[in-house]
């Protein structure tokens, strides 16, 4: 398994080459908007999912092959929240040393109410937590959390963080249509952001596949109060545009597993992505996925989106998530020919 993955084109980073630093789904959020389905079980254990060594390993390897300007930002983020990763701050350090590109931590900011947490998200160069609520009824609506990570603790780590932290501090929120971007529920959250103090503040669209199939993006009147509410220090940010470099995989099925295990694609991303390669070998490859069942196809927003096969989203919303032949005869034909 690669634990390293892309770069991959980035809404805020450029070019970023990942590092996922645990398994698919281990996080202590459900977020209905989530892009990898529903977090079987919540989890809020810290401990070393993946040996350091081996990930500053692939680090270091993927690194060494490529040219100075592909890679803008090394990225610690992935299949779930990194935090919950014990030797997060470690690799964080080992990194650097290894590179002198800036290093992002992506999280959802659950776990800075903890002093060590903290204190190894510190040696990032920038850290962009979640804040999607301005108050606990719609923090537990729309993240579902764990029942350990409270808004309280949510609110109250990203206030001491930003008291400690001289980096660029750069909170999202993922706007979901009819919950959060209402004028009531933007002005809590501009009511929080005068005392956490963020550098910037992303607004962001579920514009990958979200796990439940009532999740829409906000209109263009949803994102222009956004705006107006959290003031000059938000922006909306537009989808990522780009090709993914599959070049880390062993083989193209590996290549494909190791980005949409992280970013689930549509057929013309993966089209687009794969133009490269011969047309026959594309072919192939997609069989393979769906013939072995190491892929799904998740319908999504009008659109066809392929995903790892263990990622759970609600079963009408999945075109295919029968027996393997099953899914062979079907999807091979509509997303191969």
């Amino acid at each position: 398994m690669n634990y390293v993955f892309g770069p991959v084109p980035s809404r805020r980073l450029g070019q970023s080459l990942g590092i996922d630093t645990i398994p698919l789904k281990t996080c202590n959020w459900n977020c209905v908007y989530c892009q990898l389905g529903r977090t079987v079980p919540l989890t809020n254990e810290r401990r070393e999912y993946i040996p350091g060594d081996v990930i500053l390993a692939q680090v270091k390897a993927a690194l060494d092959t490529h040219q100075p300007g592909e890679i803008d930002w090394i990225t610690f983020v992935g299949s779930g929240e990194p935090t919950l990763h014990s030797g997060l701050g470690q690799l964080i350090r080992q990194v650097k040393v290894l590179s002198d590109l800036p290093v992002a931590v992506i999280t959802n900011g659950a776990l800075l109410y903890l002093p060590k947490v903290r204190d190894e998200l510190a040696a990032a160069d920038a850290v962009l937590p979640s804040l999607d609520a301005g108050s606990a009824d719609l923090y537990r609506r729309l993240n579902r959390p764990h029942p350990e990570v409270t808004f309280e603790r949510l609110i109250e780590g990203l206030v001491a963080f930003r008291h400690q932290y001289s980096g660029k501090l750069w909170l999202e929120i993922m706007l979901v249509r009819g919950l959060n971007d209402t004028l009531d529920s933007l002005r809590e959250v501009a009511g929080l952001l005068e005392r956490i103090q963020p550098d910037e503040v992303h607004i962001n669209q579920p514009t990958r596949p979200p796990t439940e199939t009532w999740v829409l993006p906000p209109d263009n009147e949803g994102l222009m109060r956004a705006t107006a509410v959290l003031g000059k220090i938000a922006r909306v940010v537009s989808p990522a545009s780009g090709r993914f470099d599959l070049s880390g995989g062993q083989s193209i099925p590996e290549a494909i597993i190791n980005i949409i295990t992280r970013h689930p694609m549509s057929r013309q991303q993966i089209e687009e992505t794969l133009a490269d390669w011969e047309a026959e070998a594309v072919a192939q490859a997609l069989a393979e996925l769906t013939a072995s069942g190491q892929a799904q196809i998740v319908e999504r927003l009008g659109t066809q989106f392929w995903s790892a096969a263990p990622a759970h989203y609600p079963a009408d919303a999945q075109s295919q998530k029968t027996s393997p032949k099953a899914r062979r005869s079907s999807s091979t034909k509509r997303n191969v020919e």
